[in-house]
């Protein structure tokens, strides 16, 4: 009966969560401490209450996305968090994160930021290098991305900003990645006239047919090196698709050790 009574309130726990408690995190952490708690994860579990999570003092990474989550005060006292993903919420004020002075990585994605101003608050944060405010690839934005002006005035804002978006802005890659987006603007541009698609008869390959086929070599050594080269790439396929399937039959041991216990009373 007692085992049923633990099941029945681990249900309730993962279910009812609308509003951070100790028992919730020490349910989904193993932690009896909450300052023992280092990493957290409580995405779409439908909380709009950040509770107690403050007293969670030595917290360095945190993700509470696809949540109702308004109210960022009981962030406030995480001063060595480092990481936090707070997108898909319904935030609008950002001032309590004026606090988390160790923050590097910063997802805002899918909120409800309006304007610039709100961004203010977040300019003490020196050690903030990724920061985000909309998402391509889940659609993700916030209202304050609108702003013609928005990523110029961002940048300006934070200029110890080295990805923005997603996309790097500064350091190794950065003028690479730049280059191929202008190249990719342009081309684009050139493609369409007046909104149709221009198609260009007298286009030429750049290279001859055959150009990228690779052409052996009648020399013996190189034939060799060739062949040797091959059989050391199916070994690494080989041993890629060992162990993906050793992962694979682990991964599905231990989600199966997870799985509650069935009483009969």
């Amino acid at each position: 009966m007692k085992a049923r009574s633990c099941c029945l309130a681990a249900k309730m726990t993962d279910a009812d969560c609308e509003k951070i408690t100790p028992v919730l995190l020490k349910s989904r952490t193993g932690e009896f401490d909450l300052e023992s708690i280092l990493f957290l994860k409580l995405r779409g579990l439908g909380i709009h209450d950040l509770g107690c999570i403050g007293e969670c003092m030595n917290l360095e990474k945190l993700d509470l996305s696809g949540n109702n989550v308004t109210n960022l005060a009981p962030l406030a006292s995480l001063r060595l968090l480092s990481v936090l993903c707070l997108s898909a919420n319904r935030i609008s004020n950002l001032e309590p994160l004026r606090n988390c002075e160790g923050l590097q990585n910063l997802n805002l994605a899918g909120n409800i930021i309006s304007s610039i101003e709100n961004l203010h608050c977040l300019q003490p944060l020196r050690k903030l290098e990724n920061i985000r405010f909309k998402d391509n690839t889940y659609n993700y934005t916030n209202p304050v991305c609108r702003n013609a002006a928005y990523r110029n005035i961002v940048l300006e804002m934070f200029p110890n900003i080295k990805v923005l978006d997603g996309e790097r802005v500064v350091g190794r890659g950065s003028e690479l990645y730049q280059l191929c987006k202008d190249i990719d603007d342009t081309i684009k541009a050139g493609l369409y006239k007046n909104g149709q698609l221009v198609e260009h008869s007298d286009c030429k390959p750049w290279v001859e047919d055959n150009y990228w086929e690779i052409k052996r070599s009648n020399n013996a050594i190189i034939e060799e090196a060739y062949k040797q080269f091959n059989d050391v790439l199916h070994e690494c396929r080989l041993l890629n698709n060992r162990a993906t399937h050793v992962i694979s039959q682990t991964e599905r041991s231990m989600s199966l050790k997870k799985q509650p216990k069935q009483y009969a009373i």
